[in-house]
């Protein structure tokens, strides 16, 4: 296809992934790329697309090349991404007026804009279970924050003929990524993780099922504003999750020894938020506590392949046998 197309992010785990499925259908694809991205980062689509080198932070050049070039369509999937030591000023550069940017781009040239937000627009937990379009948002950390007003930018645009839609991936999960999939993995291995001695429900999203929501959305025609939060079919109990990942790489369950008092898990909890460590106080959160998502909306309207977690996550415990073999 001809469509003339605009990416961002695309050195990151869903950019990447994105790309790598639209070179095989689009012929005119520029990517925004970090300037001095390590080049093995990019190097297999060398000669597959344009780069242009600017730093999302740095706005006067990107309101330059905006400027002087227009798109059929927009998919902004870069940004200052949460855990990361950037400053404010870094994470709202990038992930906001860098956003406001494209956006004025898309609208003066009447393009679709596809923006990858995250469902952390409802903090690390939800406040409301499934959290769905109408839960209220949490701006539990600054990067968060930034995502919540970088919608609220796209839907005041709408109002003036943006042709916007937003995407919110869960926690994501493939191979070559070294997120919290791979470190669940990595610690059940190691026999490390310990779990609440409760139920937890999370909610994961396969790469592929991502993939499909960005690569629908510059097919279908969509009303202009629509938010969709992405993940697998189903949330899963975290312990049958643990489970799963210890038969798939020893072949049994894993053990009900590492199973502690939820209470411990509270009190890290109080310990990292004392010491304002939001990495520490997360990590805690999301092993201790529920958090998943409505995503019946975004199967329909986008006609998603049901994917639940368990036994797609064998993609992650095979690629992580490979890394050890090597």
């Amino acid at each position: 296809m001809t469509n003339k197309i605009l990416i961002t992010g695309i050195s990151g785990f869903i950019g990447r992934n994105v790309l790598r499925l639209l070179i095989q259908n689009y012929d005119s694809i520029t990517a925004i790329i970090r300037p001095g991205t390590k080049p093995e980062r990019i190097k297999e689509f060398v000669d597959k697309v344009e780069f242009i080198e600017i730093d999302l932070t740095d706005i006067p050049t990107l309101k330059t090349y905006l400027d002087e070039n227009s798109f059929e369509i927009i998919m902004h999937i870069g940004a200052v991404r949460g855990g990361r030591k950037f400053s404010n000023s870094d994470y709202f550069g990038a992930n906001v007026n860098a956003t406001e940017q494209l956006i004025i781009n898309a609208k003066d040239n009447d393009s679709k804009f596809i923006f990858c937000s995250s469902v952390g627009v409802f903090g690390v937990i939800p406040l409301e279970l499934p959290a769905n379009n109408s839960t209220k948002r949490l701006e539990d950390n600054y990067y968060h924050f930034t995502k919540i007003r970088a919608e609220a930018i796209i839907q005041k645009y709408v109002l003036y003929g943006l042709k916007a839609a937003v995407i919110r991936p869960s926690i994501t999960y493939g191979t070559n990524d070294y997120g919290f999939p791979y470190t669940l993995t990595k610690l059940i291995n190691k026999k490390l993780l310990f779990l609440p001695d409760q139920d937890v429900i999370i909610h994961l999203a396969n790469i592929n099922v991502i993939i499909q929501s960005f690569v629908r959305l510059m097919e279908i025609d969509y009303r202009p504003g629509v938010c969709y939060n992405v993940a697998d079919s189903h949330p899963v109990e975290l312990h049958k999750l643990a489970d799963f990942i210890n038969n798939e790489l020893k072949g049994k369950p894993y053990s009900s020894k590492r199973n502690v008092d939820i209470k411990y898990f509270q009190k890290g909890e109080k310990i990292a938020s004392f010491f304002k460590s939001e990495l520490w106080k997360a990590r805690f959160q999301l092993i201790s506590r529920h958090w998943y998502y409505d995503v019946e909306n975004s199967y329909i309207d986008l006609s998603l392949k049901d994917t639940d977690t368990i036994p797609n996550f064998k993609i992650v415990t095979d690629w992580y046998k490979d890394l050890k073999l090597k």
